[in-house]
């Protein structure tokens, strides 16, 4: 029997003990055989009872920090692709789609399962060719960074991902929607996110280059502009980083000077793929 005072219970254990047997012995004068039997089988099931509690608790089968939300190795890591046409995987070739959606998020796809990372996309959005056995993003075609925003924190709640991948800006500059506020919108945006889901990482792409050289011109800008407001939101100790997609897809992989063409995704692919490897060579990632 556990009397040991340094394993919790064991105390209790003992003085309980002592008590039912002082509670016998004053009784056991007065009391008649098969009463005195009755009182016994009681108090050692009690005993018993004691010991398992103690059992449990040494072993730690009650301590619920130990286990609450613990993201082992065959935790499924949720992953949100973020953003605009580039993000649904939209090729186009003289104004009309060559390919069904799929974009990056197919070969990507394919190169987490050849590593067997427990991963599944997430998203309200599904698209995407066959060979693309998870269809979930929140790609949104022809929306700018104040569409995004507008309905993010919605998405993040519903879906809890545990990484997203965020390239959104090209809309600002194609539709002229106030370039020069662009980056402040796309920092509001990351703060959005970080507030919503503060264990969360997002990695956000230096959008890919536009064909015209007036068009492309803003975008170099607005990439110019990511890195400052990547670090000023890592500095306030949140999981965010940025990656260069702009110099990753030549303009010779776009399909149509917007969208990459098959070979372009693939290099993005590529770079999110690079990018989110150190996170799975870890066992464990945060909770959200």
């Amino acid at each position: 029997m556990c009397f040991n005072p340094m394993i919790p219970g064991c105390s209790l254990i003992k003085a309980s003990t002592r008590c039912i047997n002082l509670a016998c012995k004053r009784e056991s004068a007065h009391m008649k055989p098969h009463r005195r039997k009755f009182l016994l089988a009681i108090s050692l099931a009690f005993v018993v009872a004691l010991l398992v509690l103690g059992t449990f608790w040494t072993l730690g089968l009650f301590n619920r920090s130990a286990i609450a939300h613990e993201k082992t190795p065959d935790h499924i890591v949720r992953i949100m692709p973020l953003g605009d046409s580039i993000t649904a995987g939209d090729t186009f070739s003289k104004g009309f789609k060559t390919s069904v959606a799929g974009g990056y998020r197919t070969p990507l796809w394919s190169d987490c399962m050849q590593e067997q990372w427990h991963v599944v996309f997430v998203g309200s959005q599904v698209g995407g060719p066959a060979s693309l056995t998870d269809k979930a993003h929140e790609g949104h075609p022809g929306w700018r960074i104040d569409q995004i925003s507008a309905h993010v924190v919605s998405w993040l709640r519903m879906y809890q991902p545990d990484i997203i991948l965020l390239q959104i800006g090209t809309n600002d500059i194609l539709q002229h929607y106030h370039v020069n506020t662009a980056p402040a919108r796309l920092s509001y945006l990351l703060a959005q996110i970080s507030s919503t889901l503060p264990l969360a990482t997002t990695i956000v792409a230096q959008i890919t280059p536009l064909g015209q050289p007036q068009l492309d011109a803003q975008v170099v800008a607005f990439n110019r502009t990511i890195p400052l407001i990547v670090k000023s939101i890592a500095d306030q100790g949140r999981h965010i980083e940025y990656t260069d997609m702009y110099d990753a897809v030549p303009e010779s992989d776009l399909s149509d000077g917007i969208h990459p063409n098959s070979a372009g995704y693939v290099l993005m692919a590529t770079v999110w793929f690079d990018t989110l490897r150190p996170r799975f060579a870890t066992t464990q990632m945060p909770a959200n």
